[in-house]
């Protein structure tokens, strides 16, 4: 017996230590109440469904204040299955609170419903019991007309047609939305749909265009895409139209509504007319905010577009090349006619003006290119601008800086490997632009707050290490001395030389110690 009752008391004390009951020395309540679980009760003959509100607690209970679904006087200590029943409760609670606000909307539309009126179109109370059942078990059942529902829904013709005078009962089962199949009849007894639907959400009335679809209900079908052609719509809720447009097969019905997202088949010249008109209009934009802001959007636009059409890229590639030869051209007449001694030359002022902007478009597009991983035609057109190179040096370092943004934008898409080019091309690269790239840098950083230096050395540097080793012993040995002279002036390519010295010297080296201890063993095993 002593055996038992401490194997007991070792049980009861597991059970204190896990939570599942309080230990009566930590915790002392003098009273606990809980109340009755209430949940909805509904009636098969009931017209509509309700139910009453749980009943109040006393007003000499301590937990007058708690919600009715449970009441628990407040503890200091709670075990942790009172914890856990707490939380289940709460959660359970969630689902009653919609059926509850459910069974409120339903209860209200039935109660402004026309065939609730007994003077209705002089008719007699409904002759069919129509009830509505949702897949959780929730219905409703209402008294509609015969004529009614024959008159507005092809499916209820088809459904009622026979034993004229007799009264009906019909039940919908596994209904997705109880409430808008309620509505849907609701809206059967009235004739002008389109002025009901004012002010609805495009949600509800999407729902009305499902239900009145599956019943043949067609003056609800038009007024729903009536509704839908006329109203804006959100991004989320076009995205919603166009798929339940397209489940619901409508097709020639629903074109109109589509037409605002969707057009005829577009040839490809239209297509590279349209992006031709709108990249030109930003390139020659004349307010300085205004194309601001639009090269912002386009770039947006087609950084989001990413077409697996490969027609669309051709396109797209296409004109953006076409507006890369322009700008570049445009560029050369400029500096041109800025160095040239022709005393009827434009205003100095002018030019550089128009430099710069040439360049600016320029870098836009380029960056355009990138982000499409198009650009590698464009590294070798810019290699090869020998001339312009030329004329960008006799030009102020104040107005030609922004010429050597380019250089700099392609070094650190190659650097990043954004790019891919022969090492040819890459050389050739250095070999035209580097120098100006120097000259410019230190305009570059005090002039352009959107240059990252970091950002370009590192890119620089990335590109010089890409080059075979005679070439970057070149350039790097060039750059140490420049950079002893112009000091921040200079890019700062450090990094670089250090894993050009590491790979011309130290690895060199240990590649002969390796050599020299290679021994090569040939033994013959007996056969």
């Amino acid at each position: 017996m002593a055996a038992e009752n401490s194997l007991k008391s070792r049980e009861v004390s597991a059970m204190i230590k896990q939570g599942f009951i309080s230990d009566s020395t930590l915790s002392f309540s003098p009273s606990r109440s809980i109340s009755r679980l209430y949940s909805p009760l509904s009636s098969p003959s009931s017209k509509t469904l309700s139910s009453p509100p749980p009943p109040p607690l006393s007003a000499s209970s301590p937990n007058s204040q708690a919600h009715p679904l449970l009441a628990r006087p407040a503890q200091q200590n709670q075990t942790l299955y009172e914890m856990m029943s707490d939380e289940q409760h709460r959660e359970s609670r969630l689902p009653d609170d919609k059926r509850r606000k459910l069974q409120d909307r339903v209860a209200k539309l039935l109660d402004d419903a026309p065939f609730r009126d007994p003077n209705w179109g002089g008719m007699v109370s409904g002759d069919v019991r129509l009830t509505v059942v949702a897949r959780d078990g929730f219905r409703v059942s209402m008294d509609v007309h015969k004529s009614v529902l024959a008159s507005k829904s092809r499916f209820f013709a088809e459904k009622l047609r026979r034993d004229r005078g007799v009264s009906h009962s019909v039940e919908i089962s596994d209904c997705d939305d109880v409430e808008v199949y309620v509505e849907t009849v609701v809206l059967m007894y009235y004739e002008d749909l389109k002025k009901r639907l004012i002010g609805e959400e495009v949600s509800k009335v999407l729902g009305l265009l499902k239900v009145s679809s599956a019943i043949m209900f067609d003056m609800g079908i038009a007024s729903c895409l009536e509704y839908l052609e006329a109203v804006p719509w959100s991004e989320d809720e076009e995205e919603m139209v166009i798929s339940n447009l397209n489940q619901l097969h409508l097709h020639e019905t629903a074109s109109e509504v589509l037409l605002r997202v969707s057009s005829e088949p577009s040839t490809s010249a239209l297509a590279d007319d349209i992006l031709m008109r709108l990249l030109t209009g930003v390139l020659q934009a004349k307010d300085d905010k205004a194309r601001r802001e639009m090269k912002a959007l386009l770039s947006r636009l087609l950084r989001e577009d990413t077409p697996n059409n490969s027609n669309r890229l051709d396109i797209l590639k296409d004109t953006l090349y076409h507006l890369c030869h322009r700008c570049v051209s445009s560029l050369v007449l400029c500096l041109s006619e800025a160095t040239s001694t022709d005393a009827t030359r434009r205003d100095r002022g002018v030019l550089m003006s128009e430099i710069a902007r040439e360049a600016d478009n320029i870098q836009w597009i380029v960056e355009i290119l990138v982000d499409k991983k198009m650009a590698d035609e464009f590294v070798k057109l810019w290699a090869d601008q020998k001339e312009l190179a030329i004329l960008h040096s006799k030009i102020p370092t104040m107005y030609r800086h922004e010429i050597s943004r380019i250089t700099a934008q392609l070094c650190v898409a190659i650097g990043r490997g954004h790019i891919l080019v022969p090492k040819d091309t890459r050389f050739s690269l250095l070999s035209t632009w580097l120098e100006a790239l120097y000259e410019d840098f230190g305009w570059m950083r005090r002039a352009c707050r959107s240059v990252d230096k970091k950002l370009v050395e590192d890119g620089l540097g990335q590109t010089i290490l890409t080059l075979p080793l005679p070439q970057q012993q070149a350039i790097l040995l060039n750059w140490f001395d420049r950079f002893l002279n112009k000091g921040d002036d200079c890019p700062n390519v450090q990094k670089a030389f250090e894993v050009w010295w590491r790979r011309a010297f130290i690895r060199e080296c240990a590649s002969e110690q390796d050599n020299s201890q290679l021994q090569i063993t040939v033994c013959n095993y007996p056969s």
